[in-house]
């Protein structure tokens, strides 16, 4: 009996390990959280095309949008950590809301979820109206002190990336700016170029063909180097010292990934990372490469997640 127990127990140890070897056994979701169209939908439709001949399955990206993109997030904590459904993680998703004042989230976004790996950094750029007297970052920092309260900054609504960038610029300059909440990044865009708001700090993609176009102008970049688009742009930082902004996005499973499956998912996107056409495509798109290992996706969560927890509480920053 002794025996039979434990070759009974040998072969069910030796079946774990095959089975997270059989991932992956069929087409992957690929879940984002917003409308096609966007930096999330654009930078998930790009890993899903050259994840597909790595992994040797379709990679299908599916849409979940809704509530700042936590109806995706759920679904993916609510499925089996087979490897076969990951997310497109935002980094607000991982850094401003679960610390957020208001914001209740129907899943623990550190024990449901498995950082896979950081994927890119959007490029984080100040634009302004042309027809606006804003020509660059000192001469925004002198109008703000000369006319307290009164410059205004778009946002695409409370705790997103454009806002906490906005208030993150106004604790380091020390100047006092007007915040606008838009419901969504499009009619902000739209009011900018007309005039009706001075500014916003926001993600290059969602910009570059209103730059292209004439209708913003690039002011300086938030990030923490120029994007190759505009390498004639300059840092923020080099007129507020310490001013950079990193706004990424990772890619998550379910709670409780398999070892091996995680090490296949981390495997596949470093693959991924060395091919020169997604390296283009990238660039192309006002992005760039962050693709590493969970252990450096965690430092980077917490590293972000106490910034910006200390942003929120010195602006006194809620949930809508």
């Amino acid at each position: 009996m002794k025996r039979l127990l434990i070759a009974i127990l040998a072969l069910f140890a030796a079946a774990l390990p095959a089975r997270a070897q059989e991932f992956p056994s069929k087409d992957i979701r690929f879940l984002c959280g917003f409308a096609p169209g966007g930096t999330c939908d654009l930078l998930s439709r790009i890993l899903a095309e050259h994840l597909s001949p790595v992994l040797g399955q379709r990679v299908v990206v599916e849409n979940r949008t809704g509530a700042s993109g936590n109806i995706a997030a759920d679904a993916v904590a609510k499925s089996p950590p087979d490897g076969h459904t990951v997310l497109l993680a935002t980094m607000a998703l991982y850094t401003v809301m679960p610390q957020m004042p208001g914001m209740r989230l129907p899943f623990d976004v550190d024990q449901d979820l498995t950082p896979i790996s950081n994927v890119a950094n959007i490029y984080n750029v100040l634009v302004v109206s042309p027809q606006g007297p804003i020509q660059n970052v000192r001469q925004l920092i002198d109008l703000a002190h000369a006319n307290p309260g009164k410059l205004t900054y778009a946002s695409a609504g409370n705790g997103g990336s454009q806002h906490l960038a906005a208030e993150y610029f106004k604790r380091l300059a020390g100047v006092d700016l007007l915040h606008v909440s838009y419901r969504g990044g499009a009619p902000a865009i739209v009011d900018i170029a007309a005039g009706r708001t001075d500014m916003m700090f926001g993600n290059l993609p969602e910009f570059l063909g209103q730059i292209r176009d004439g209708g913003l102008r690039a002011v300086a970049f938030g990030a923490p180097r120029p994007s190759p688009l505009m390498p004639d742009v300059p840092l923020i930082s080099a007129t507020v010292p310490g001013f950079t902004v990193r706004n990424w996005f990772g890619v998550a499973g379910p709670g409780g990934m398999p070892k091996p499956v995680l090490d296949r998912w981390v495997t596949a996107l470093q693959r991924v990372n060395v091919d020169p056409v997604f390296q283009r495509r990238l660039a192309e798109n006002g992005m760039e490469s962050l693709i590493g290992d969970p252990d450096s996706f965690r430092s980077t969560i917490q590293e972000d997640r106490r910034r910006w927890g200390e942003v929120m509480r010195a602006a006194n920053i809620r949930a809508d």
